[in-house]
């Protein structure tokens, strides 16, 4: 066990308005099993980048201990997954290997395929267990999930509750809840270690924000109450001191005395007053700095004038000489909230792809009408270019309306001006979500929407989709989402 620790840390990123990390301070124990949460564009990669010394930074960060990030940037796909795995860890012998393999679910004979045939989600694994085979390595996991389906995260999740000495960057709840003992989080102000897995902090941050909240509405009225009572103590005040020089009596020094003295008295306890008003005012301004902005987000379906919108009969689908899928059946009735769920490279994205009219080879029958109007989400975020005002020109989405969307989506004002290249992965996510939740539609159709969102705006977007029930078919591997929004669930076998 050793620590690492953090001191004073401030990192900006040159013309930026803002510092990313301003004097932030922890330690970390490198036996612990931690998660790295906080909102997107808050400056997790960012954070391991300053780990690996990618930046200059501000500050001090020691440790005993060398750094391995994940993904790697760098591998030879020519090469075979053995030769791949031992290229990373040279020291490993292949019985570890094999061991490694098998409890990621890995067959043997993977180490002799060509590392390019590999499924992305056979991919991550392998290079899981070469980063967990590293000699002296605290390993620095950046979103592990984005290519695996359910059944390999819970996988994932198992093997990771195995090991300790990592950073898991990760925004699936059930991942983050299975295997972690440690939540690093990224404030709106500043960074917090705790104890236990992310729903333990959830709860207790939960109950802070509502503590926070309750003080803040009681120190507001207390702070009117007494700012009324300063200023009526110290018109009072005024008035006795005036008073002493206007007796029509003898003007004795004695009365003048008594008057001088009442005043004074007056004029103490208004400073007394106006002093327990700045120290409600301070004890104010400490609170709610990290109260995330999660606001409601509102979407617009259509009725449509038929109970079933799609149907599919006998639904084949082949690339090539390759079958995915064969012989799909199912109808989307209206109110219907469908989650499609398989393995990886079953055919769950190709049939969406073909109730938006996509040019797939298939066999079968697929029964729409053509007033169907549908909203999509694609899994891949590769269209995103331009600013965002070009996007809703070019997709026919009210510009006011989308912004308002991304505002509460978290989006800064300085990010709604960015050329939307130079935004996050979970931010171009966030681009395509919005324009569909703007989007009137009688069927919502997302694939893999929650690619790289942060768990706050996950929670947002589960509360949307169940307080308007729109009729919705997605694939999503987010266990959580999938239980809380599914009214049916269709397996692809």
């Amino acid at each position: 066990m050793s620590l690492i620790n953090v001191s004073d840390l401030t990192f900006g990123y040159d013309g930026a308005y803002d510092n990313v990390f301003e004097n932030v301070s922890f330690q970390i124990d490198t036996d612990w099993r931690l998660g790295l949460t906080g909102r997107n564009g808050r400056g997790k990669t960012t954070f391991f980048k300053l780990l690996m010394k990618e930046f200059e930074y501000s500050g001090k960060i020691t440790a005993d201990v060398d750094f391995e990030y994940f993904p790697y940037s760098a591998v030879n796909e020519e090469y075979f997954t053995i030769d791949v795995v031992r290229e990373i860890a040279p020291n490993a012998e292949d019985w570890e290997f094999s061991k490694e393999f098998s409890l990621l679910g890995l067959e043997d004979d993977v180490f002799y395929r060509q590392f390019f045939t590999l499924s992305k989600g056979e991919q991550t694994k392998a290079l899981l267990v070469a980063l967990f085979l590293k000699e002296n390595a605290f390993l620095l996991i950046d979103e592990p999930t984005n290519h695996l389906d359910m059944q390999a995260r819970e996988k994932l999740a198992e093997y990771l509750s195995g090991k300790k000495g990592f950073i898991l960057i990760s925004h699936d709840r059930y991942i983050l809840d299975k295997c972690v003992n440690h939540i690093l989080a990224v404030n709106k102000n500043g960074i917090e270690v705790v104890k236990g897995n992310f729903s333990d902090w959830q709860y207790n941050k939960n109950l802070r924000d509502e503590f926070e909240i309750r003080e803040n509405e009681k120190l507001k009225g207390e702070i009117r109450r007494l700012s009324v009572s300063a200023k009526r103590t110290g018109v009072w005040s005024d008035k006795i001191e005036k008073s002493k020089f206007n007796q029509k009596n003898s003007g004795s020094k004695i009365d003048r005395g008594f008057v001088g003295h009442k005043s004074a008295k007056m004029m103490k306890r208004a400073k007394s007053i106006e002093a327990r008003q700045n120290a409600a005012l301070k004890e104010k301004s400490l609170l709610l700095k990290n109260i995330e902005g999660s606001e409601e987000l509102q979407i617009m379906p259509l009725k449509f004038f038929d109970d079933v919108l799609v149907e599919f009969k006998n639904v084949s689908v082949s690339y090539a000489d390759k079958t995915v899928c064969r012989n799909i059946s199912f109808k989307i009735n209206q109110g219907d909230m469908i989650s499609l769920c398989g393995k990886n490279g079953s055919g769950k994205s190709s049939l969406l792809k073909l109730i938006c009219g996509g040019d797939i080879c298939y066999t079968g029958d697929i029964i729409k009408s053509s007033r169907l109007v549908v909203s999509y989400v694609s899994q891949s975020t590769d269209s995103i270019k331009g600013t965002i005002s070009e996007y809703s020109d070019a997709n026919g989405i009210d510009e006011s309306l989308l912004k308002s969307v991304l505002s509460k989506l978290d989006f800064s004002g300085v990010q709604l001006e960015k050329r939307m290249e130079h935004l996050s992965e979970g931010q171009k996510k966030k681009v395509l979500l919005a324009g569909s939740i703007c989007k009137k539609a009688h069927l919502y159709i997302w694939d893999e929407p929650l690619n790289y969102i942060d768990v706050i705006s996950r929670i947002q977007i589960e509360e949307l989709l169940k307080k308007y029930k729109p009729t919705i078919i997605f694939v999503e591997h987010d266990r959580m989402f999938s239980e809380n929004i599914a009214s049916k669930r269709i397996d692809l076998q």
